[in-house]
């Protein structure tokens, strides 16, 4: 498991915009990045995961066309940024690094009212 530090995140109205980064101090592993939320009651899942070199993107199904995800390997960092949020989308994220085993990082709170 590796170090990850989470930043963005807050209260917004839907439609809005949210951006959520994530870095690691780890600097020799070679793993897919990305975040996972956890909605109240829900189980949490997957939003979006990016491969090492950016050529493999997985997106929710609920998320696909308004959620964009990318990574700067140079700064170990990735991130969410996050269009047109819904009231739905409303739950705490979690970065992840496909480390092994993987790694989840602290909650970040998102939360979206209409």
């Amino acid at each position: 498991q590796v170090p990850l530090v989470e930043s963005g995140g807050g209260s917004v109205q839907a439609g809005d915009s949210l951006s959520l980064s994530c870095t690691t101090s780890d600097r020799s592993g070679i793993y897919d990045m990305g975040w996972y939320r956890q909605a109240p009651g829900k189980e949490r899942e997957v939003v979006a995961i990016i491969s090492w070199t950016g050529d493999r993107i997985i997106y929710a199904d609920s998320v696909k066309g308004r959620v964009t995800i990318s990574r700067d390997n140079t700064k170990r960092a990735v991130t969410l940024q996050m269009n047109r949020l819904k009231v739905g989308g409303t739950a705490e994220y979690h970065c992840y690094a496909g480390t092994q085993p993987g790694t989840w990082g602290h909650e970040t709170q998102v939360t979206v009212s209409s």
